[in-house]
């Protein structure tokens, strides 16, 4: 039997009358992503699908590294000494990253592009190999979340600082994409951006949105865990996501901001429940930087509902916050 997490509700989601699940989806940020609603048959299914694939094309034209006209990457290209107007989504989304940043130490750390690219992980060619010691110092000593200065909408470049948002844009898409579900009046849905999730309402039926947490590839012995998504998010990030292999060792694409490499901690994976994936999102991304034990401390002390998974003597271990053990049915 699987693990099944429940979020507390102060009411349950009310029973949908009048429609069924339909499904729709598209190409997003590099993925996919999907979306399940409880729709009457009336329902114009492609204006709908157009809705959402406009909110997600947004988020890319605003914080894609890879689309050079993006206003990040016309940030990163700024002069020193000048100031960029961001979107305001932009804004929002730096203002909770520089919170992250903040709270963690820094574990968190928008500024990491120049870095990123270094280790193959952005749009730069990549060589296949490590970088020099020399490079990764100083690209580490140009970037850091406290050179970051932003007046309102208006972020200043004090020259070589470049964003790297996606430790938190894809949850944030995750949160546009429920956004004009809303807009549209859909009031029970399922959204799916490249393996973030957010749910709200029920199912015909009266169940609600049961997802299945998502393991690392070699924990397919373990224990299943199950959520009700209602008005919730989850976020995973995982060392086997995105990683290139040389000399028998793996780099994963996680960066630590205090060394400027991939971290070497034992974490494998880190999953967070959140009410917005944007919180889900950068709270995983900050977890798996931290070494598991300080992670569960950290999400203690936050109130924060995380599964870490990681190698231990016998093989993978599970550590669950006091948030997530609250859930369990």
């Amino acid at each position: 039997m699987p693990r099944v997490l429940v979020p507390a509700l102060t009411t349950p989601p009310a029973r949908p009358v009048g429609g069924s699940v339909r499904a729709f989806g598209g190409e997003t940020m590099g993925t996919t992503w999907s979306v399940k609603a409880v729709l009457p048959a009336t329902t114009d299914l492609p204006a709908l699908e157009a809705m959402v694939q406009r909110a997600l094309d947004a988020v890319v034209a605003q914080m894609s590294p890879w689309e050079p006209l993006s206003d990040l990457s016309r940030y990163n290209r700024a002069a020193a000494g000048s100031w960029t107007t961001l979107p305001a989504a932009t804004a929002t989304v730096l203002r909770r990253a520089i919170e992250v940043a903040e709270r963690t130490n820094g574990a968190f750390d928008p500024t990491l592009g120049a870095l990123t690219d270094l280790w193959g992980f952005g749009p730069r060619p990549f060589s296949g190999s490590p970088p020099e010691a020399a490079n990764i110092a100083a690209r580490r000593d140009a970037g850091g979340w406290k050179r970051l200065a932003l007046d309102g909408d208006a972020l200043f470049q004090p020259g070589g600082l470049r964003l790297d948002l996606n430790g938190i844009a894809k949850g944030f898409g995750v949160d546009q994409a429920a956004a004009a579900l809303d807009r549209a009046k859909v009031t029970s849905y399922l959204v799916e951006v490249g393996g973030e999730l957010r749910g709200t309402g029920a199912k015909p039926d009266g169940q609600p949105w049961w997802v299945e947490l998502e393991r690392p590839p070699t924990a397919n012995d373990a224990e299943k865990t199950v959520v009700a998504l209602h008005d919730l998010s989850v976020a995973t990030s995982g060392d086997y996501r995105r990683f290139f292999d040389h000399d028998g060792r793996r780099y994963a694409h996680t960066l630590d901001p205090a060394t400027g490499a991939p971290t070497t901690n034992p974490t494998v994976s880190v999953t967070v429940l959140a009410r917005d994936c944007m919180s889900a999102d950068a709270w995983a991304t900050a977890l798996t930087v931290m070494a598991p034990d300080a992670a569960l401390a950290f999400a203690a002390e936050h109130d924060l509902a995380a599964l870490i998974v990681s190698r231990g003597p016998a093989g993978l271990e599970e550590r669950l916050s006091p948030a997530l053990r609250a859930m369990l049915d």
